[in-house]
C-alpha cells in the first residue's frame, strides 16, 4: 500500500476521506492521491477546497484531475500512479438515507481489481486493533488476495477474526479453510445462516472488530453479486456496517 487513490464527489465527504487517508498513509508511508469524480465543472474548486481543510502532516498528497468518463479516468490513474488502494465514501455524489453503497461507488467497486477500504461518513481514524474477515465459500483464496489481508495485521498488529458462513448454498467441498486463509492464524467461528450479512449481524457485536473485510468474488452467486442485482447500489437493508469495509478482489 505504497500509492493511495482517494476519489472525492463533495467538500464534505472529501474532507473525511483525505483526513483518514493521511492518518492511514502515516503508518504504511504511502502517497496519497486525491482526485475529483463530480461530473460538473467545480472540480478543481472541490479539490481545493478539500487540500485546503486537511493537515497533510507529513504525508505526500498530490491531487490529480480526471476528464471524461470517471470510471475511465480511475481506471487510467490507477494504471499511470500505479495505484494499489483506494479509499471512498459508501456515498460519493447522492446522497440516500436508504442506501449503503450508493451508485458511483458501487461501480468503482464492481469495476477496479484494486483492494479497496469504504470509510463511513464521519469515521474518525483508528488503528484495527481487531478485524473480521467474514466469508461464505472457504477455499478459493489467492496468495495475493491474503498478502492484502495479511499486511494490515503486520502494520498495525491487528487480531484478525475469521467468521465462516456458512448458507443453505454452500457446498461441502467449500467449507475447508485453504492454504492462504489458514496461515493467517486468525481465531475461527463457523455458524449457520440464511445469507453471509445475517451471520456477521449475529456476531459482529460480539467480536467487536474496527474493521470489516470481505471478498469480491466473480461467480454469479457470490456475496455481492447478490445484493447488487442488476444495479450498482446496494440497500442498507441488505447490507451496511458501521466500521471501515475492506473489500478484497479475488483473482481467482
Amino acid at each position: 500500500m505504497k500509492n493511495i487513490l482517494v476519489p472525492v464527489g463533495s467538500v464534505e465527504n472529501g474532507v473525511n476521506n483525505l483526513r483518514y487517508a493521511v492518518n492511514f498513509a502515516s503508518f504504511t508511508q504511502a502517497r496519497v492521491y486525491v482526485t475529483c469524480i463530480k461530473t460538473d465543472e467545480n472540480t478543481e474548486a472541490v479539490l481545493r477546497e478539500v487540500l485546503n481543510s486537511v493537515d497533510t502532516k507529513d504525508v505526500q498528497v498530490v491531487s490529480k484531475r480526471i476528464s471524461g468518463d470517471i470510471f475511465e479516468g480511475i481506471a487510467s490513474l490507477s494504471r499511470v500512479l500505479n495505484i494499489d488502494f483506494m479509499i471512498l465514501s459508501p456515498q460519493s455524489v447522492d446522497i440516500n438515507d436508504e442506501v449503503y453503497l450508493g451508485k458511483v461507488t458501487g461501480k468503482i467497486v464492481r469495476q477496479t481489481e484494486i483492494p479497496l477500504m469504504i470509510v463511513p461518513k464521519d469515521y474518525l481514524f483508528r488503528r484495527f486493533d481487531s478485524i473480521l474477515f467474514a466469508f461464505k465459500n472457504a477455499p478459493i483464496v489467492s496468495d495475493e488476495t491474503s498478502d492484502t489481508l495479511e499486511s494490515f495485521l503486520e502494520i498495525f498488529h491487528s487480531k484478525l477474526h475469521l467468521l465462516q458462513v456458512v448458507t443453505p448454498d454452500t457446498a461441502n467441498n467449500f467449507r475447508t479453510l485453504s492454504e492462504p486463509v489458514a496461515k493467517l492464524n486468525g481465531e475461527l467461528r463457523t455458524t449457520e445462516n440464511a445469507t453471509v450479512f445475517e451471520g456477521i449481524v449475529e456476531h459482529f457485536n460480539a467480536i467487536d472488530p474496527e474493521m470489516l473485510c470481505i471478498l469480491r468474488r466473480k461467480e454469479k452467486m457470490s456475496f455481492f453479486r447478490k445484493l447488487w442485482g442488476t444495479h450498482n447500489e446496494i440497500l442498507k437493508k441488505d447490507f451496511h456496517t458501521s466500521k471501515p469495509l475492506l473489500i478484497l478482489k479475488e483473482r481467482e
